[in-house]
């Protein structure tokens, strides 16, 4: 009896809360100590499940925590190491430690729970806490001061060293400048030089042509007359297609350039501009295309043509009589690949790394008539469309020049 009347006033007086649940989670007995800290009058917590003590956003995984700890049961200390939290009567949460411990009576599992309230912990750590960052600031504050005294002391000597730099920097700019006028310089010279060759070829023998047609005034001479007709349309042409480069090239380095995307029948076009080009062609030279009519893309018309016109015309040009010329190509997964195969006289591999140069012309093209401007070209249109283009070739045995192009909608 006597130990009995201790166990009640030990639990009585208990300054720790103390609760006691049955097998279901269903609060048993609660000590004075548990009803107040949990901010609830004598005998309310009973018959109460334990989650009316879980705060709100715990309350959905504590049944599973709480079946879990029943089918293991053992004794344990919560809340060390991170923080845990129980809900009082008003709603409001407070900082708690939790031991656990357990016994069966009768087949069932009882739980009882020890806590304590360690809002006066919290906020001793809290304030640590705070001086803590308080002196973090004060310590943060005095590097900041030596930093700056470091940065005072080095200021004339970063001065000196910035004028220094800009005196450098001025230096290569105007290097820079001077280099990039010399460049201009020789590009104009080449332009001048490479312009007045091209126009002073086709007009000496537009005049020339002109000149003898005049000579040839009786009525059996009319195969003379076409043959220096033909000379002048040859030469014409040629003097167009110059004119076209130059122009081309003014256009694409001013952003005058702009795309039109819209639907065409890439083989259809590619054949049709191939009929018009058969003009140009020399002694039975004839074109192969390899490619289905009905191949359909979006892109731009105009470029599309251009870039053909531009490969083709190379082939052409750098192909012997009775050569023949290979068109090439097809639409898959939203790419349109055209490669333009010839049997010419081939680019040399010191040349093929400035191909795409404005004005370039390959060692062995010199005496062939050209603005060395034609794959330059090529490649600014391609890269407007958004393709990519490449060129592979072997000296005296042809040049394939292969672009890619996307052609979805």
């Amino acid at each position: 009896m006597l130990d009995q009347v201790h166990m009640t006033s030990l639990f009585e007086n208990a300054t720790e809360g103390i609760i006691l649940t049955n097998g279901k989670g269903v609060i048993v007995v609660a000590n004075p100590a548990a009803e107040i800290m949990f901010g609830y009058s004598k005998n309310e917590l009973v018959n109460q499940p334990i989650e009316v003590l879980i705060p709100e956003k715990f309350k959905s995984v504590h049944h599973e925590h709480r079946e879990g700890f029943y089918k293991k049961p053992s004794n344990r200390t919560m809340g060390h190491g991170r923080d845990l939290y129980g809900r009082k009567m008003d709603g409001s949460e407070l900082p708690v430690e939790i031991s656990l411990s357990h016994y069966e009576r009768d087949s069932e599992t009882f739980v009882i729970a020890f806590i304590v309230d360690i809002t006066g912990r919290k906020q001793i750590e809290n304030r640590m806490l705070q001086q803590k960052a308080e002196l973090e600031m004060v310590t943060e504050k005095i590097r900041q001061l030596n930093a700056e005294l470091e940065i005072k002391v080095e200021e004339r000597t970063l001065i000196l060293k910035e004028a220094l730099q800009k005196l450098e920097q001025s230096q290569e700019e105007l290097s820079g400048a001077l280099d990039k006028e010399r460049q201009l310089n020789e590009i104009k010279s080449r332009f001048v030089s490479m312009a007045s060759h091209e126009f002073r070829t086709p007009l000496t023998t537009v005049l020339s042509s002109a000149s003898l047609i005049s000579k040839y005034t009786s009525g059996d001479e009319q195969e003379k007359r076409d043959k220096h007709i033909q000379r002048i349309k040859k030469s014409v042409n040629n003097l167009n297609d110059i004119l076209e480069d130059f122009l081309s090239l003014g256009k694409l380095n001013e952003g005058k350039l702009e795309t039109l995307l819209e639907e065409i029948n890439l083989g259809e076009l590619i054949a049709d501009t191939l009929d018009e080009m058969k003009a140009i062609i020399k002694k039975d030279q004839y074109f192969e295309l390899e490619l289905r009519k009905d191949c359909n893309g979006f892109t731009d018309k105009k470029l599309f043509r251009n870039i053909i016109i531009n490969l083709v015309s190379n082939a052409v040009k750098f192909s012997e009589e009775g050569a023949k010329i290979v068109i090439r190509g097809n639409v898959k997964d939203g790419l349109a690949s055209i490669s333009v195969i010839d049997q010419g006289i081939g680019i040399s591999d010191n040349d093929k790394e400035h191909l795409f140069s404005s004005f370039f012309r390959a060692a062995n093209a010199t005496n062939i008539q050209g603005t060395g401007l034609g794959l330059h070209i090529v490649k600014r249109y391609v890269d407007l469309l958004g393709g990519k283009v490449s060129v592979e070739s072997e000296l005296h045995r042809g040049t394939t020049v292969n672009f890619t192009i996307p052609v979805k909608k």
